[in-house]
């Protein structure tokens, strides 16, 4: 492990040259640079030349950094630790607590470093071990109370082969500094383990066996789940314009989605919401538990504000969290936004290092990196039986609306369910603006596949319809065609948008989203004998009424009933057949 020194002998922004003044230096490695006012600057090292001169990206600003400041390299890739306390808590790219630096200082100083984890808070510790057991890296040695779960406290993935106890203290209350077992390799070398270890953010945890993910998660979104769904341990992308609702949606799917631990990672977002989302979620009460939805959420935060390199470390940082909660036999969502701000980040370094630029200026290895993201997602089988699973939804920025830039065509490639957000839906006011006819998903739905596709085929058949509308007009058309297209109106407006801020419509569950597609069904397949274009859309437009009324209905609530035999009464009496509704 090196311990090199160098100095300083460019700066171009982030991208910073140094020359290696002693000892070897290897990629990927933490440097600190020294600079007048005595703080420390952390960066990383992302490119060695022949000669003894290497490149580092910095993670802090670089103002009054100059030529010659000393440089010391730690010998150690820049890594997240894991342990109890993650949870509730909200940091940056490099995992510092951001509550805890506001509280030092008014405004983020740079080269301030603060522990990642509070090494004064004791937790209660249950071994599942004794003296005399044989281990190795990834065996559960005990565990912790944590917020809402029981959390494992492992023997470092990082070691190998079998090691033997020598040392395990009794139950009871520790802190994550304190030495909680000491283990014995074959070689007789001795290793004291504390409840937190670190590993590197840019090596993917190894799964134990991984499995496909085929088992739907509910989103209470109804698009999605009856539609376009996602996967425990999938991964999707939803690309759209600035305003077309990926925020909100991404909002939504955190609260309302049926995963145990959700990590945001804002990672280059404007700032303004970067905030929103610090100051709502501690207040957000969880659906699912009463208690706050902090209790199962950890945030990295790196805004548009914040230094370019960044925001690369918070999208690598999240991941190895989320893969970490997985090992717990957990199943995680983390909710990326926006990997188009991570991907021009790589692309200003690229710039920077003078690397052959891509299309629009992109790395040529963008794809590459992408699909390393998104492939950490997964489900794994654990060594003592349980599953757990990490799911990534990604959403995506590019600059007009336009899909065919390479970061969404990476991202598309990458990814088993795409969500493309449409500005005409967002500017129609129709929420979730998932586009209808565009979106897709390799994942089994809630419903049945059958189903779903029995539905796109009536939204198909509807947006055929409204385009020949907009040639000939109403009159160009046949009453059957038109029935048709309010049907495809009908479902758009009953079934797929949602009121995100109510209580009840803002979220389905499988029980409601079922009980919503057989109604919607019987009023699609009955008959209509209804004539002439203005009764048609009278008739539906009544029947759209009450079947939104109905969706602001709680299941317990004693009006739900009332209202579905209202609606059946209602078909009937405009010339549906309706039975078994």
């Amino acid at each position: 492990m090196s311990k090199s020194k160098g100095k300083v002998v460019s700066v171009n922004e982030s991208l910073v040259g140094v020359e290696t003044t002693d000892g070897a230096v290897i990629n990927g490695e933490v440097a600190m640079i020294m600079i007048a006012d005595g703080k420390r600057l952390k960066s990383e090292v992302i490119d060695v030349k022949e000669g003894g001169v290497v490149y580092l990206q910095v993670f802090e600003d670089t103002g009054w950094m100059k030529v010659g400041d000393e440089v010391m390299f730690t010998g150690l890739p820049l890594a997240v630790k894991l342990g109890p306390g993650i949870l509730g808590s909200v940091t940056d790219g490099l995992q510092n607590p951001l509550y805890e630096l506001a509280e030092k200082e008014w405004f983020l100083e740079r080269g301030i470093e603060v522990s990642p984890l509070d090494t004064t808070t004791k937790w209660h510790f249950t071994p599942i071990v004794k003296k005399g057991d044989t281990l190795t890296g990834g065996i559960a040695l005990g565990h912790v109370p944590e917020k809402l779960f029981q959390h494992h406290i492992f023997v470092p993935f990082s070691i190998k082969g079998d090691h033997t106890i020598t040392h395990i203290v009794p139950e009871g209350d520790y802190t994550i500094a304190q030495t909680i077992a000491i283990i014995k390799d074959e070689l007789g070398n001795m290793h004291e383990l504390q409840m937190a270890f670190d590993w590197p953010v840019k090596k993917a945890m190894p799964f134990n066996e991984r499995s496909v993910p085929e088992s739907p998660m509910p989103t209470g979104i109804r698009i999605i789940d009856a539609l376009f769904p996602i996967a425990f341990g999938g991964t999707a992308c939803n690309p759209g314009p600035f305003g077309a609702g990926k925020t909100v949606l991404q909002h939504s799917l955190a609260r309302h989605s049926q995963a145990d631990i959700v990590i945001i990672a804002a990672c280059g977002e404007r700032a303004g919401e970067a905030v929103e989302v610090f100051k709502d979620f501690p207040e957000l009460i969880d659906p699912r538990t009463g208690k706050s939805l902090m209790d199962r959420t950890f945030i990295v935060g790196n805004t548009s504000s914040m230094p370019v390199a960044a925001r690369e470390a918070s999208v690598y940082m999240a991941t190895t969290v989320g893969e970490y909660y997985r090992k717990q036999g957990l199943n995680v969502l983390i909710l990326a936004d926006s990997t188009s701000r991570w991907a021009q980040a790589l692309r200003e370094t690229s710039g920077r290092k003078e690397e052959i630029p891509g299309p629009e200026a992109f790395p040529m290895y963008i794809s590459t990196l992408i699909s390393a993201f998104y492939d950490r997602a997964g489900v794994e089988i654990l060594s003592d039986g349980n599953i757990g699973s990490l799911s990534i939804i990604g959403t995506v920025s590019p600059a007009g609306g336009n899909f065919d830039e390479p970061v969404t065509q990476a991202t598309l490639l990458s990814t088993g369910a795409f969500w493309g957000l449409s500005r005409a839906l967002s500017d129609a006011r129709k929420y979730p603006a998932i586009d209808r006819i565009d979106s897709t998903s390799k994942y089994p739905p809630i419903l049945k596949k059958e189903e779903a596709a029995y539905l796109l085929e009536l939204l198909r058949d509807g947006k055929s319809i409204a385009s020949n509308m907009l040639l000939m007009g109403e009159k160009g058309i046949t009453d059957e065609s038109y029935i048709r297209y309010q049907k495809a109106e009908l479902l758009d407006a009953v079934f797929l948008q949602q009121n995100s801020f109510d209580k009840v419509d803002g979220v389905t569950g499988p029980e409601r989203l079922r009980l919503m597609f057989t109604l919607v069904k019987e009023i699609i397949d009955a008959p209509v004998s209804i004539q002439g274009k203005e009764a048609i859309r009278s008739h539906f437009n009544f029947l759209r009424q009450a079947f939104l009324d109905w969706n602001y209905m709680a299941l317990d609530d004693e009006k739900f009933e009332k209202q579905k035999s209202k609606l059946t009464t209602l078909v009937k009496q405009m010339g549906y057949v309706a039975e078994n509704i």
